[in-house]
């Protein structure tokens, strides 16, 4: 593997485990793409320039459909209120409830009742 695939492959995985641990509570607070580049012990910059380069998308887009995927997860869990949903994931629950829309094209209720077959 060279090395723009071998960062690139890295930051995911750290894109994973991070949301993992967001998950069980073993983090708190969302991190931001110059934590994980210092992770990599990279510039923000290269990590940027290295993923477009081998992905054709932006770390920043990747983090966003991680995290897209990981509250898609949580919402398919009756148990947990999309409020606590948004707590897991660092948002305030109504800025969720935008970024929730503008990535995923619905509110979290309304992906959440789709799951169910409610309409």
């Amino acid at each position: 593997m060279n090395r723009p695939s071998e960062i690139t492959a890295s930051f995911v995985q750290l894109i994973d485990e991070h949301l993992a641990d967001l998950v069980s509570s073993k983090e708190e607070t969302m991190f931001e793409i110059e934590k994980f580049a210092g992770l990599l012990y990279i510039h923000p910059t290269h990590l940027s320039n290295t993923v477009k380069q081998v992905t054709g998308e932006t770390p920043c887009g990747i983090y966003q459909m991680k995290i897209l995927d990981t509250a898609k997860k949580l919402l398919a869990d009756k148990n947990l209120a999309i409020k606590d949903i948004a707590y897991i994931l660092s948002y305030d629950p109504s800025q969720f409830t935008k970024w929730f829309k503008r990535f995923a094209g619905e509110t979290p209720k309304a992906y959440r009742r789709s799951l169910s077959g409610d309409i």
